[in-house]
């Protein structure tokens, strides 16, 4: 059965972080189809979560009426948002608010985030490896193509972004990194960030620092 209302794992209240230059609340969507070695948001995997914690959409929108002309931003995070079908709704009422709209992603539905982007004033997009080297990472088969596929929509679209790849030497060797900036330069991507990978609370406890 298709899910109506967002599935939302939790709920950041206000942020300077998440949304370039805005004040901004993160609401985290329940769910991703990935499995990444260095997640560090094991909780929020499981499509469907029977974690009391989970926070009812009426909740949300009640929250963000109290915070009309406090926030600027509202960003889905995740889990991946694109694996909800409820997103594009949940996204179309919150911007009907006020807010404006960001996406955290690592560009698992190219075909999703092509619908969305009319919606969104800027994009967070994850970009995890050279294509060739992904599965390694999320553990599924394809899973490279999809996410350079929605980095090229991403930089057609004219929306705001950044592009953010993590850094574990394991993972990403000094070689593939260089390589891939590389890439992302010839197809004209900007703004591309590195984050160094956190493993004290990495998906797979047996990736060391």
């Amino acid at each position: 059965m298709k899910q109506t209302t967002l599935q939302v794992g939790g709920l950041t209240p206000m942020t300077t972080i998440d949304y370039p230059r805005e004040l901004a609340a993160v609401i985290f969507c329940q769910g991703c189809p990935w499995r990444c070695r260095y997640c560090h948001n094991g909780h929020l995997l499981p499509r469907i979560s029977s974690d009391p914690a989970l926070i009812e959409w009426d909740e949300i929108i009640a929250f963000l009426e109290q915070r009309q002309g406090l926030l600027d931003a509202v960003v889905f995070s995740g889990g991946e948002p694109s694996l909800q079908i409820a997103l594009k709704p949940a996204i179309e009422q919150v911007k009907a608010m006020g807010f404006k709209i960001g996406l955290h992603s690592a560009g698992v539905y190219p075909e999703r985030l092509a619908e969305l982007l009319s919606l969104l004033d800027w994009v967070g997009l994850d970009i995890k490896a050279l294509a060739e080297n992904y599965a390694t990472l999320p553990g599924v088969r394809g899973s490279g193509e999809k996410a350079w596929e929605s980095l090229q929509l991403l930089v057609a679209s004219g929306v705001a972004y950044e592009v953010r790849t993590t850094v574990h030497p394991e993972l990403l060797p000094a070689a593939d990194l260089e390589t891939l900036e590389s890439r992302l330069q010839t197809i004209g991507a900007a703004n591309h960030q590195l984050q160094k990978c956190n493993t004290g609370h990495c998906l797979d406890t047996t990736l060391t620092t």
